[in-house]
Order: structure tokens, then sequence, then C-alpha cells
């Protein structure tokens, strides 16, 4: 085994930190290709920044961000928060109880591990399923959670979003909706409803997802309920900075829709070019993915990684050799290893379909190359 711990996950990220820096410095930017859908970016004028004073910042885009938020998301009142799963973490230590029930519906496990970690804090008892028929909700139950798109953009069925928020609601309990990609993967590639509009009371997006806006969450929903996690927001450091805040208005205003729906075309093109040689590549919305275990059947070679140490080597391979960013190498601890090839993104316009085919191709042969030697693949991994 490569990565072994939470530990060893910070210790990749850190090396593939280092990798993209020495990428940029030696070749310059345009060497690299963000293809996580990740990419977010921070839109701002000069006359913009000349404002990002510490009281000044929140007063002038605050106020402007609940408008285009409240558009953007639906609901009463928004939030800007310094990460999504803060928005999640404050949501659960605002409703939840010690020793009740946080039940979760999504369309592919797992969830993402904030929600199980944040319930573990609380003293919670948490559950999640991907399967409808299974899904219940017992008593002493203080919250419902759903998730729009997954980790690997799997999108739950709109109809039973809607009766699984139809449950909660018959039995007064809130209903929270982890909508990191989904509220744009949803709304645009899949025509659904925005969350709060299908009737939940908290819906939580990544402003960095799928949009040109910076590492964050927003959060919108019930005016009351904003309001009361809003005081554990502030009670815990959980707000988003003034220039985060500022990013995530101009990030909003310059989303375009027709980048989802480009992607949304261009990744047949890919797919098709993949299986030229591949047996495992999928379809996502937005682009094409392997997960570990597709790569691992990919692999006719002895060899003792697992299937997430393939991914983390395939994708170091990548980043290292041809400048590819995908998640596995700057993944937060307990993220998902799966490998997306996201065409949404400003880099992805940037690359011609076959160049990046050939560049997976080639990938490909030098972890074949290197899989049985696993002192070369963690040298690949952590850079010692």
């Amino acid at each position: 085994m490569i990565i072994n711990n939470s530990l060893d996950e910070v210790k990749k990220r850190e090396n593939a930190l280092s990798i993209i820096k020495d990428i940029v410095e030696t070749r310059g930017r345009s060497s690299l290709f963000d293809l996580t859908g990740l990419s977010g970016g921070f839109i701002a004028s000069p006359s913009e920044l000349s404002l990002l004073e510490t009281y000044v910042g929140p007063a002038i885009f605050e106020d402007a961000l609940q408008e285009v938020g409240i558009e953007h998301m639906g609901g009463e009142k928004i939030i800007p928060l310094n990460r999504t799963s803060s928005g999640i973490l404050a949501t659960i230590l605002t409703l939840v109880n010690e020793g009740s029930n946080v039940v979760h519906y999504l369309a592919q496990l797992p969830a993402h591990p904030s929600i199980p970690r944040s319930c573990k804090l609380v003293g919670a008892n948490y559950s999640e399923t991907d399967d409808f028929n299974e899904f219940s909700i017992p008593d002493n139950t203080s919250l419902v959670v759903i998730t729009g798109s997954t980790m690997d953009h799997k999108v739950i069925d709109e109809d039973e979003f809607k009766q699984v928020i139809e449950m909660a609601h018959e039995r007064d309990i809130p209903v929270m909706v982890d909508d990191a990609s989904g509220a744009r993967l949803r709304t645009v590639i899949f025509n659904q409803e925005k969350a709060c509009d299908l009737g939940a009371d908290i819906a939580i997006t990544s402003t960095d997802k799928l949009m040109p806006g910076p590492r964050g969450g927003l959060m919108a929903g019930r005016k009351d309920l904003i309001d009361e996690i809003k005081v554990k927001v502030n009670q815990f450091g959980l707000e988003a900075q003034p220039p985060a805040v500022l990013a995530m208005l101009n990030g909003i205003k310059n989303f375009s829709e027709d980048n989802l729906i480009d992607s949304f075309v261009r990744k047949e093109e890919l797919f098709d070019l993949l299986n030229a040689n591949f047996d495992n590549f999928q379809k996502t919305p937005t682009g094409v993915m392997i997960s570990p275990e597709g790569l691992s059947r990919e692999i006719d070679i002895e060899h003792g990684l697992s299937d997430n140490d393939l991914a983390f080597v395939f994708s170091f391979i990548l980043l290292r050799d041809y400048g590819i960013i995908t998640i596995p190498p700057v993944s937060m601890p307990g993220a998902s290893a799966t490998i997306r090839f996201d065409l949404s993104t400003a880099d992805a316009f940037k690359l011609k379909l076959n160049d990046l085919n050939k560049k997976i191709e080639s990938s490909f042969k030098k972890l074949q190359e290197v899989v049985s030697n696993e002192d070369e693949c963690r040298e690949i991994v952590f850079s010692f």
C-alpha cells in the first residue's frame, strides 16, 4: 500500500502542488491543464480589489452576493462560507442533537466524508443509502440529507429527490442538500429544478465546481434556518472572507451554461477515442472518468498495489509528464480516487481531444511499466 491514511493523503497533495509550482515556474501556466472541474478562479477589477478591507468588503459585496446568490441557488437568504464542508458542519452543529439520527440519500455511495465526520463530532447516529427502496426515516431523526450530484457526478433522480423531501417534511424534519456541483450540473445538463425550489430547507454548493469562482461554499435556504446557522458560522470562523465573497459574486456573474453544454457534447468524442484502447472508461455529464476498480481491470501485469494506489500513481504520471491535473493528486483526505477528465474547464477547451487521448494512452503505458515496482510508484506519488 502506498496511501495508508489521511497523513499520506496530505503528503501526496503537497507533492502534487510542488509539481504544479515547478511546471508553472519552468514551463509557464500554459503547460498546465486543469481538468478537475474544480479549477475555479478569482475574477476582480482593480477598483473592486481596493475595497477588500475587513469591514468595507463585506458591507459592499455580501449585499450584492445576496441578490445573485438567491438567483443562482433559490431560497430566501444565503451565507458565503470558506468551504462547502464548513456549511455542512455548521448546519449539523445547529440542527442535529447528540444521540439523534441523520439519514442520507444519494445516487451512489459513498457520501462526502464531511457529512459523517460532522455527525460524529456532535455524537449523532448517521446512515446513508443509495437504494431508494431501502431509504427510511427512523424516529428521533433531526436531519435528512440529500446529495444532488455525487463526488463522481452521479446525479440523483428528480422524482426520488422530491419524494425524500416530502417524507421528511411530513414529519417536520429539515432537509439539507449537498449540491456541491449539482447546483449547476443538475439544473443545466439534466434540467432539474434548484434544490430550494424542490422544497429543500438548506442547499449548499461549491463555488469552484463547474464555475469560475473561488474555493468556497454558498448556502441558501429558509431565512429562519440560515439565520440560526449563521450564528454557528460566525462563532467558529467558518464564514468566507471578503476576497472570497467578491470572487463568488463575480464567479456567479460569469458562470456560463454554454461551457457545460459544450462539454456534454465533446465528451462523446473523447469517450469514443478512449474506447479504442480501453474498456473501463465511463461517461460523466461533462467528460469521462475511470474508477480505481476500472483502472485495475485495465492492468495486465502482476502487482501489489491497491486499486486506489493505482489511481494515484496514474494521475501523478499524467501531472508530472503532461501537466494534466486530475482530482486524486490534489484532493483532500477522504475524497474519491476516481480520475475524471472534465471538459467544461477553460483549460480543457485549449486541448485537442485527440492529443488528450494520446497523453492518456502514453501515461497508462508508463503505469504498466512501473506498476510492479512499488518503490518506484511510491517515489512518483511522494517524490522521495
